[in-house]
């Protein structure tokens, strides 16, 4: 038997099963602007807002600014007619489904910075009309929609589950992820209450291959949150075992092919310069903050979260012990670094290991250049406003023999690693690039 839902909820069902509904979205960044090309491409009209007015503009002349998102897909929904960008949030009354998709950074002290989810929940609530349905999908700590969010839009007047209804459904953006798009990933749905989640799961069932309902909005949000944990916690093992297996003389990279072969009881993770993207280095800090209010520590999640914090400083002091050997000390030396994104072949410079590489060899005198195909100019980044302004050098031959070292932070596909190592003065190698030893390679 169907389960039946007050007559507001069934209006809003009918909307939305007959793609009559318009949604919103709150930020058209590498969450949101896939996510509303989605919708889009299922037949709805979508509202993009954000607070760039560049990207607004980009958006309505149908150009894209993510590269690895396929330009043909934003020129062609900006001529479907059921696409617009603004950065008017008086608007948020015209959706009929609010999806948030903003960052959550952490602070200087690695805690929740939640001022854009408040912003955003602030913007909507000025707006809030009876029958709407909110949607958070910024990755946060649990409790974060039933009780932050819920809080800051009943401020209107309206009350949760009678007047609007709100629901958590954490994006699972992959940048650059072939295999999988947002169309096509499972997304899991907790609602703050039945009729909230009745609501989110039939709205992303029309657009998305699967939905997995969760018991609540906490439920959503914590397992988002483990997702994430687990990836850092086995991110952190294989960069522990990296610095142990080097100074025993043990190459981790042939270490884990033959630990790959394995057909069970294995799950493949790769050591690097650190950790980096949106979430993996900051959700472990957001269950942390949050288990200190139920008196509960995390620590083996805390030890993962250090492990990979020292990485940049543990490849740092791997190109000075190399420079020592070869009789140059660091400051005044020339390096060039390969890649800025966090990870290879995308345009995604957030949260990158690169950028502590290069505030700590900017500290220590280094002079500095970089190249990255995907990167043209060094973003300004909120956790490094000290970092030097520089664009992508040309890689080429005299770029090459004009460095005194080369440091791979980042393993594009696109570079021609042949030409780096015979050019090249030395190379340290932190992507497992030169599986064979050689001379030139010091591997970190």
């Amino acid at each position: 038997m169907a389960e039946t839902h007050p007559a507001a909820v069934e209006s809003l069902l009918a909307k939305i099963t007959t793609r009559e509904a318009r949604v919103g979205i709150i930020g058209m960044g590498y969450v949101g602007l896939p996510l509303a090309l989605t919708f889009i491409e299922k037949g709805f009209r979508v509202l993009g807002f954000d607070v760039d007015p560049e990207k607004v503009t980009a958006l309505g002349a149908g150009q894209s600014y993510i590269k690895h998102l396929d330009p043909a897909r934003v020129a062609a929904a900006a001529k479907t007619g059921r696409f617009e960008a603004t950065a008017d949030f008086s608007r948020l009354d015209e959706p009929d489904a609010i999806l948030i998709c903003v960052p959550t950074p952490l602070t200087a002290q690695r805690e929740p910075d939640m001022s854009y989810v408040i912003g955003s929940s602030h913007k909507i609530k000025d707006r809030l009309r009876k029958g709407q349905l909110v949607v958070l999908e910024s990755t946060t700590y649990p409790g974060t929609t039933d009780e932050l969010v819920k809080g800051i839009l009943e401020q209107s007047g309206l009350r949760m589950g009678e007047d609007f209804y709100l629901a958590f459904s954490p994006e699972r953006e992959d940048p650059g992820n072939r295999d999988h798009s947002t169309a096509t990933i499972p997304k899991v749905v907790g609602g703050v209450d039945r009729g909230s989640l009745a609501l989110a799961q039939a709205l992303y069932s029309q657009a998305i291959a699967r939905t997995v309902a969760v018991s609540s909005a906490r439920a959503a949000e914590a397992a988002k949150l483990t997702e994430n944990i687990f990836r850092a916690v086995n991110i952190a093992l294989v960069n522990e075992l990296k610095v142990v297996y080097d100074t025993m003389g043990i190459d981790i990279w042939e270490v884990l092919d033959a630990a790959a072969t394995k057909p069970f009881g294995f799950m493949r993770f790769d050591p690097g310069p650190g950790w980096g993207g949106h979430c993996i280095p900051l959700d472990p800090f957001y269950l942390a903050w949050k288990a200190r209010e139920f008196g509960r520590s995390t620590k083996f999640i805390e030890i993962a979260g250090e492990v990979n914090v020292e990485m940049p400083h543990y490849v740092v002091n791997k190109l000075q012990l190399a420079l020592n050997e070869r009789g140059k000390a660091l400051k005044g030396t020339k390096v060039l670094l390969l890649g800025v994104a966090y990870k290879k072949d995308i345009d995604d410079p957030r949260e990158s290991p690169a950028f502590e590489i290069i505030e700590l060899l900017r500290r220590l005198g280094a002079v500095l250049s970089y190249h990255d195909p995907h990167v043209p100019k060094l973003p300004r980044m909120r956790s490094w406003p000290h970092l030097p302004e520089l664009a992508s050098l040309p890689l080429n031959e005299d770029t090459l023999k004009s460095h005194d070292a080369v440091l791979i932070v980042t393993n594009h596909s696109a570079v021609d690693y042949d030409a780096v190592l015979n050019h090249a003065a030395f190379i340290v190698d932190t992507r497992g690039v030169y599986r064979s030893a050689h001379p030139k390679v010091i591997k970190a």
